[in-house]
């Protein structure tokens, strides 16, 4: 037997190469969040030209849809980084593990805010999250005043609130894949919901003293089913993970509505504007203090076990957090994301020196 064929039978038994040469990947591929994607491009770029190694594929997914395929195993065939636009669930960690990703980094970037952007030429409109509830919850609390839910009966602002604008109530948001509408849902469905005291009270079971968990924990998921789901008669219109898409869209319906990540609407203020929610306008200052009820960390995880595996990997997450990309007058601050105090960066530098796995 020729030696090329012994070596060829070696290393496939060794799992290294039993395919074309394209399974032996130089670069680094990267899923996830259309949010952090807009970050994670830019980073990509800089660091292609500025490094060895080559440019970062990356890829917009939505946070639940790459992080599925970021958990589907270790190798050259799958994802080395996952950004994600809120924190991962302990169902994708359990994911991880039953696919042998057992050591993940996890690595705080900045910060973000939703926005409700609409066409410069749009009406004016401040909401409130219970406003935003009212309009876009599948079910919702009966008028009348029992406590007791019906299909959502609201088709204009005015319907919910006399002084809100005579307009339809039409708002173009992500798939249930994106992090943005997870954290939609938890920081304006959820904090709307609870706003009707009946509804905040429903998970507290008549038989929690005596020690019924398990029917306490059915009305919590009963209380957060309610709240969250959206409404699917077309005031809500799922427009996919392509944020520019609903700029497009915004601008050819100036009464509706869409939900953006903030660094969309400081791309683009010449075309979109924001709603006031809760009598505060999105802006840095206002998401970086917290004032802005609507903001939201951003994060990109890591395979450790890939690290030394692909090459420059260690590389792109250090130039991703550092001074001059995520720093107060980094690059990423002029491409609108928010970012971290100074300490907290410097803590999120030293889990990179360590490597040490968060999620394991």
């Amino acid at each position: 037997m020729k030696p090329s064929v012994v070596w060829a039978i070696v290393v496939c038994f060794w799992g290294i190469y039993c395919a074309p040469a394209t399974a032996m990947r130089d670069y680094i591929d990267v899923v996830g969040s259309s949010t952090v994607y807009a970050f994670s491009t830019v980073v990509a770029e800089r660091f292609g030209k500025s490094s060895q190694f080559h440019t970062p594929k990356i890829e917009s997914t939505g946070s639940g849809g790459g992080l599925k395929l970021f958990c589907q195993g270790v190798g050259m065939k799958f994802p080395d980084i996952a950004n994600s636009s809120r924190r991962i669930k302990a169902s994708e960690i359990e994911l991880c593990k039953q696919n042998g990703v057992n050591e993940v980094i996890e690595i705080l970037i900045g910060f973000d805010g939703i926005v409700l952007a609409q066409s410069q030429s749009g009406i004016d409109i401040e909401l409130t999250r219970r406003e935003l509830y009212l309009a876009l919850a599948k079910r919702v609390p009966n008028p009348d005043g029992s406590k007791t839910t019906i299909d959502n009966p609201y088709h204009t602002w005015q319907d919910i609130t006399p002084s809100l604008p005579n307009i339809k109530i039409n708002v173009f948001g992500p798939p249930p894949t994106s992090g943005t509408r997870d954290a939609f849902s938890e920081l304006v469905l959820d904090h709307g919901c609870h706003t009707f005291e009946w509804l905040a009270n429903m998970s507290i079971s008549s038989n929690k003293s005596s020690g019924d968990h398990k029917k306490t924990r059915a009305l919590k998921n009963k209380q957060k089913r309610l709240c969250r789901m959206l409404r699917e008669d077309g005031a809500y219109i799922d427009a996919g993970e392509n944020d520019n898409l609903v700029v497009q869209k915004l601008n050819a319906n100036p009464d509706a509505l869409g939900l953006l990540g903030f660094s969309f609407l400081d791309q683009n203020r010449d075309r979109i504007k924001s709603a006031n929610i809760d009598g505060f306008n999105p802006s840095f200052r206002s998401i970086s203090s917290g004032d802005y009820p609507i903001s939201r960390p951003l994060y990109i995880y890591v395979k450790k076990a890939h690290i030394g595996m692909i090459p420059g990997i260690e590389a792109f997450i250090r130039e991703f957090v550092s001074d001059k990309a995520s720093g107060e007058s980094g690059y990423l601050s002029r491409k609108g994301m928010i970012p971290l105090p100074k300490s907290q960066r410097e803590a999120v530098e030293q889990r990179i020196n360590s490597l040490r796995p968060d999620v394991h």
